[in-house]
């Protein structure tokens, strides 16, 4: 079943781009995490990038989606300034508890990861980068897309902090068809 074209949609943190791949009970539609191959495969897709050869086990994706499930809980709490819950909390924090992706300098100066990496480093890793998201300087900036038909969440890191649309391709581009309809 087709929901709609591909977009780009980049939201800000890592750990906010885990959100987009589904949710057995939120959004099934949308779930691109069937076995554990496509972790890996959801990974070289993000901000880590290619060359991460990452070994994943059904545990590990079944890790995947209890972590995703507690950041579309802690993401939605922080865009709507709520208290977090210890529940969720208590997911990300172990998740974070164990050892994270290891990355190398190369000779050529770019980045590679060290061989032997774990789904449940590549969850570190973004549990991580949330604990780092909901503590820094941009944890008052997560947000929900305002269009009314769309849940994505994202960090808005613009400078102005004034982003309202999941992607101005998207949302913000219908928004501005739909108000420029309603003038004329």
């Amino acid at each position: 079943m087709m929901y709609g074209r591909s977009f780009h949609f980049d939201p800000g943190a890592l750990c906010l781009e885990l959100l987009p791949t589904g949710g057995a009970e939120r959004y099934p539609q949308f779930e691109s995490l069937h076995e554990p191959a496509d972790l890996g495969a959801w990974a070289a897709e993000t901000r880590i990038g290619a060359g991460l050869e990452v070994t994943v086990d059904e545990q590990e994706l079944a890790a995947a989606y209890a972590l995703r499930a507690a950041l579309w809980s802690l993401a939605e709490a922080r865009a709507g300034d709520a208290a977090l819950d210890p529940a969720p909390l208590a997911v990300l924090n172990a998740a974070a508890a164990a050892p994270p992706l290891v990355a190398r300098l190369l000779p050529d100066g770019t980045r590679a990861w060290a061989e032997g990496a774990t789904g449940s480093a590549l969850l570190s890793t973004v549990a991580r980068d949330a604990i780092e998201l909901f503590t820094g300087p941009y944890a008052h900036r997560v947000r929900a897309c305002e269009a009314d038909n769309c849940a994505l969440l994202f960090a808005d890191t613009s400078r102005a902090g004034r982003r309202r649309w999941c992607s101005m391709e998207r949302c913000g581009n219908r928004n501005k068809v739909r108000t420029h309809r309603a003038k004329n």
